[in-house]
Order: structure tokens, then C-alpha cells, then sequence
């Protein structure tokens, strides 16, 4: 049972923390995915695998296709992944 009730404390502190997040990034610059394939030197859809799952990206989906998915990036998780990508390497 205690198991469970960390499980859910975890989960929890990581919701705040996400929303915490987005909310601070609000007036931060913004990047699209070319913007950053551009920056990075990546392919467009590199980045996009990149990004998607991120928690402080914003998906704006036009329409029932996946394939109209805006994707805007604050900066902040730009330079996050960045940094997890230099540190793969």
C-alpha cells in the first residue's frame, strides 16, 4: 500500500511540476521545429522525435491527421534537450 501511495505522491509532484513549467514559459521565445533543425543542424523530422514528448512543448493539432501538428518549443526545453542530447554524446 505504501508502494501506491509514493507511486501516486511522485506522480503528483511531477504534474505541479510540469504545469509549474508551462506556466513559467509563457512569455518565453517560442521555436518551431525548423527553427531548431536550422539552429541544431537536424533534420526536421529528427527534431520533431526529438520534441514531441517533452513536457514543456505545446502541440497545436489542425485538424484529425497527426501530420498537422504545430509544434512550439519555449526555450527553456530547447536548451533541455540540447543539453541531453551534448551529454548522449
Amino acid at each position: 500500500m505504501a508502494d501506491i501511495q509514493n507511486f501516486r505522491n511522485e506522480t503528483v509532484d511531477r504534474v505541479i511540476e510540469v504545469a509549474m513549467s508551462v506556466e513559467n514559459t509563457t512569455f518565453e521565445k517560442h521555436y518551431r521545429i525548423g527553427d531548431l533543425a536550422r539552429l541544431w543542424g537536424l533534420g526536421r523530422e529528427t527534431v520533431r522525435k526529438l520534441v514531441k514528448d517533452d513536457p514543456g512543448v505545446i502541440k497545436i493539432r489542425m485538424g484529425r491527421k497527426k501530420a498537422h501538428t504545430i509544434y512550439s518549443i519555449p526555450e527553456s526545453a530547447a536548451r533541455r534537450i540540447h543539453t541531453r542530447l551534448l551529454n548522449a554524446a
